[in-house]
Formats: C-alpha cells, sequence, structure tokens
C-alpha cells in the first residue's frame, strides 16, 4: 500500500494522453509502489474535449492553460505529452516551478531544445524521466540484463528497425509531417526508439554515424482541415550505420512507407557467446540463441517472457502465457517512476533529460551524415 500519494498534472491528450491516463488509473492496482498516482489535473487546448477527457479518464481538474498546472501547489509530477516542439517550454516551466517532470520522446524536436532541457534539469531539484515505453516490455528488459551479466559476451553487431506504412499519401498533413512542430519525421519518431533500445540492450554508446540517408517520399500531403494540400517538411525514412564504444557496428532504419509493416519495431544483437532478436509485433516473445552450447544442441530458442517470475515486471501480471499488450508498458514505466519517486529502485533504469540528450546526439549525427553525405564522430555533437 502507498504511503504518501503524489498528484499529477497531465499537459495534453489524444493518443499519449489516453495511454498515460491508464497507466496513472491502473498503475497502483498491480504494482505495490511507494506513492500511489493522483490525477490530479489535465490541460489541453481544446475546452469541450478537454472536458470530457477529463470526466471520461477520471483527472479531477482540466484547464485549457498548461501553465495553471505549474502554479498548483498540490502537483509534483507533471507529464508532459504534447508535440515535440512544445516539449522545451513546457518541460522546462515545470522544472522551473520545482515540480519533477516526465517528458515523452523524443526528448525534442531539434538538438538545441533538447540541450536546453538537460541543462535546466541539472539546475533543478525535481527528478527528470522519458518515455521510452520499449524498454519497459519485459522481453527487452531481458535482453538488457542477459547482455549484462555476460551472456552474450564481446558485441559484434546491432541490426534495429522500425517499420511502419502509416505515412502512405493519404495521410493528411497533420502535426508530425511539419519540421516546425515534429523536428524530423520517421527519424525522431521511431529511430529515436530503436536507438534507445540499442543503448539500453548493450549498454554501450555510438562513436560515430556514417552512411545516412535522409528521404522523402510523399512531399506534398492533404490539409486535414481540407481546402487543398500542403508541402510535408519532413523525412518519410531515415537509415544509418554506427559504431559502437566496444568496437560493435550498427545499422538502423527507419520508415512510414514500409507497406504492410503496422509496428515492426525489431533489434538484434550478436555477441561472441550468444545472440538475441525481439520484435515487438510479437512482444511476449525474446528469441535467444546460447552458442556455449555444443554444437549439436545449438538454436534459435523463442522465450515466452510471461512464463516465470524471473523476467520483469511480469510477476505484476497474469498467470503464466496470458500475454501482455502495448499499454503494460506504460503502466510498468509509470510504476518504475513512482518507485524512484518515492526511494525505490526502478526495476530497470529509466532514461532522464541527461540520458534521452545522448539519443537526441545520435539523432542529430545521423541528419548531419546525411546531409553532408560524411561521417560524422559523436564527439562533434555536443
Amino acid at each position: 500500500m502507498a504511503e504518501q500519494p503524489i498528484h499529477v498534472g497531465l499537459v495534453g491528450s489524444k493518443f499519449m494522453g489516453r495511454t498515460h491516463s491508464n497507466a496513472y488509473l491502473k498503475v497502483d492496482k498491480f504494482f505495490d509502489v511507494p506513492r500511489a498516482p493522483v490525477m490530479h489535473c489535465i490541460a489541453a487546448r481544446n475546452e469541450a474535449e478537454t472536458r470530457d477527457f477529463a470526466e471520461r479518464w477520471g483527472w479531477r481538474q482540466w484547464t485549457t492553460d498548461w501553465r495553471e498546472i505549474l502554479k498548483d501547489g498540490a502537483v509534483e509530477l507533471v507529464d508532459v505529452v504534447t508535440p515535440n516542439h512544445l516539449h522545451a517550454e513546457q518541460s522546462i516551466a515545470a522544472l522551473e516551478a520545482g515540480k519533477h517532470v516526465a517528458c515523452e520522446k523524443p526528448l525534442a524536436g531539434t538538438l538545441d531544445d533538447a540541450r536546453r532541457m538537460k541543462e535546466a534539469a541539472e539546475k533543478a531539484r525535481g527528478q527528470t524521466f522519458v518515455w521510452f515505453n520499449y524498454r519497459r516490455c519485459p522481453a527487452v528488459a531481458l535482453a538488457h540484463q542477459l547482455v549484462r551479466e555476460g551472456r552474450l559476451g564481446r558485441i559484434f553487431h546491432v541490426r534495429a528497425a522500425y517499420l511502419q506504412d502509416m505515412g502512405g499519401p493519404d495521410t493528411p498533413l497533420v502535426w508530425r509531417f511539419q519540421a516546425d512542430k515534429a523536428g524530423s519525421g520517421a527519424h525522431g519518431d521511431l529511430n529515436a526508439h530503436i536507438v534507445d533500445m540499442a543503448r539500453f540492450i548493450t549498454g554501450e554508446e555510438m562513436t560515430e554515424i556514417s552512411g545516412a540517408i535522409e528521404h522523402t517520399f510523399i512531399e506534398e500531403r492533404e490539409l486535414p482541415e481540407g481546402g487543398g494540400k500542403g508541402k510535408s517538411t519532413v523525412d518519410d525514412a531515415v537509415l544509418f550505420l554506427s559504431r559502437f564504444t566496444g568496437g560493435a557496428l550498427g545499422s538502423f532504419e527507419a520508415t512510414r512507407l514500409s507497406i504492410g509493416d503496422k509496428n515492426h519495431n525489431r533489434i538484434e544483437v550478436h555477441g561472441e557467446k550468444g545472440a538475441l532478436r525481439f520484435n515487438f509485433e510479437r512482444m511476449n516473445e525474446l528469441e535467444w540463441f546460447d552458442a556455449t552450447l555444443p554444437e549439436k544442441l545449438q538454436g534459435w530458442s523463442t522465450i515466452n517472457v510471461t512464463n516465470g517470475n524471473a523476467h520483469p515486471y511480469v510477476d505484476a501480471w497474469w498467470p503464466p502465457a496470458h500475454l501482455i499488450g502495448y499499454e503494460h508498458g506504460f503502466i510498468n514505466e509509470a510504476a518504475d517512476i513512482l518507485n524512484q519517486l518515492g526511494g525505490k529502485q526502478p526495476v530497470v533504469p529509466i532514461p532522464d533529460f541527461a540520458d534521452a540528450y545522448q539519443t537526441q546526439r545520435v539523432l542529430q549525427a545521423a541528419l548531419e551524415s546525411a546531409r553532408n553525405r560524411c561521417p560524422v564522430p559523436l564527439e562533434q555533437i555536443s
């Protein structure tokens, strides 16, 4: 039973507002967190929609001015789920108001904004968190543990791809296709996830980006409100290669035009002692190859990560083989945030603004490599 509640203010609604609201509703039902969340106030722009959202999801108060949340002395944790270009202003203001801040990924739309957020966090008394939710899939958390235990030995290869087909010619010009709001397209939205997963699983940083390609296939899209077309100012696909601190080589691909792939978020890690593979479309499984076995016993095996409480998070959920879904990653992360704010250790490390800034540096290096057609050492990106 939680000893002390924590009042939460949510800035933004829509898709991420729903996932985060669901997490706060459920987290203390499944996890024994030291601080239970109180859904204190939500802020979003549209008055009628925000009022209805608050009533549906259980927020006690609502407002159309996010600054009202910062003035409320009861609120300790501010959760920012707005479009990327708003992250810096809202997060920095919340930190300066003395709040803890959780922010959706990517940390910001631009490296400059991400740097300002990191620097503000360094000066603030509040803790910071970034919602890289795929770290909270039990299979990904298990992969992180296996590497940390040395079961793969020296890492040779990392291959990652995040493939979707949601950005075809009929997709309208929503904010995700506008650089002044999103920063980048598939790159910041999708590559951000697999870069974070690669850093998290391997425990290594990238030292150089090369061979990058940035491309926009659909240059004009229908305006959401009708009345013609507008220019898409972000990438539809970005691919790049990387080197890691331990000598491994990496390849990364993100696209919104991989027809037939709905949410194909995949990573492979190959080492001297073994290898592992994960695909979010089969999120309850981790593929594993143990090269230390006698050769006649070697082969890829599939670990059902819902089988037994040795696997991260699953002991909080259902009996073995009763699968979990997308929303559970956010509930798992909410539990880790509340544990950390309550003085307990999270199940696996949570990226703060400084950690997420390292991912933002990789994203920036890839764009510079693509636009200048040259290798970019990470030491040049600060």
